[in-house]
């Protein structure tokens, strides 16, 4: 597999990349000179935060399972009823993984299958292909692969590719391919941004606001791609979140933070369906 560049790391220190998130906005100092200034203090910020914040691993618990309209739950069960469920597949990052909560089972994606499963009315089998600190190159060539047919797939990872620094060329062929693959094993395909790092806890000031400007630019381009390609695109990187969103490590949701989004991609999820 190609370097991926996901390897487990809040971020590299050698931060480069000069987006400005509002060139229209009046400034008394050039923007390169703000950008210089702000550089090494991001740095220093990483770097200190490679020492202080503590990811939260992914929980135990099955990576599938399936549940009924009426909320009951069989985690780790294949089908063993009449009707056919819906098959809902998921890959990503540690968003899909689950980390920042105790068990599977309060996780992003058992979340979204019992929303989808009471507003289909249909039994939903899920899974999840997913790795703390994974990239899109790795879910396009680690995590894609192990899909054999859906009727749903769900995309969601970014943070990791804004972290690990890699560029936005590198990101829309990834987005793309990865798009490309899913639309070929799944009639339905849904997509979600990375998540709102800027607004971390675990993190100091500048840092946030470096990634708050590359977060903007990637979820622009995630945007403009998935609507080329037909694919919904949730975008819960500039959403407002609940108070009481963030995990133990200040990096990954709750439960609640969990809730929040499954509220979000379950909708899309549905309305896909319906259409």
């Amino acid at each position: 597999m190609p370097n991926d560049g996901s390897e487990n790391k809040l971020l590299d220190c050698q931060l480069v990349n000069p987006i400005d998130p509002d060139p229209s906005r009046p400034r008394t100092v050039p923007v390169s000179l703000l950008r210089a200034a702000r550089r090494p203090i991001a740095a220093a910020e990483a770097a200190l935060a490679q020492h202080t914040v503590h990811l939260a691993p992914e929980p135990p618990g099955e990576r599938f399972g399936l549940v009924t309209p009426g909320g009951d739950a069989t985690p780790g069960a294949d089908s063993q009823m009449k009707s056919i469920p819906l098959r809902f597949e998921a890959i990503g990052d540690s968003l899909v993984a689950g980390s920042g909560v105790d068990d599977q089972s309060e996780a992003l994606v058992p979340r979204i299958a019992r929303q989808v499963a009471a507003g289909t009315g249909r039994d939903v089998h899920w899974s999840t292909h997913a790795r703390l600190g994974a990239t899109m190159r790795r879910v396009r060539y680690r995590f894609l692969p192990e899909l054999d047919g859906a009727d749903v797939v769900f995309v969601c990872a970014g943070s990791n590719d804004l972290m690990a620094r890699r560029t936005l060329t590198e990101w829309e062929e990834d987005l793309n391919a990865v798009l490309d693959g899913a639309a070929a094993v799944a009639p339905h395909v849904v997509a979600c941004s990375a998540g709102q790092l800027y607004k971390s806890p675990a993190l100091r000031p500048t840092l946030r606001a470096v990634l708050r400007e590359w977060t903007d630019v990637q979820t622009d381009a995630s945007a403009a791609i998935c609507e080329a390609h037909g694919v919904p695109y949730v975008d819960v990187a500039h959403c407002e979140l609940v108070d009481d969103f963030w995990a133990a490590d200040g990096f990954h949701p709750s439960a609640a933070g969990y809730a929040m989004a499954a509220d979000m991609i379950a909708e899309a999820v549905i309305t896909e369906l319906a259409a």
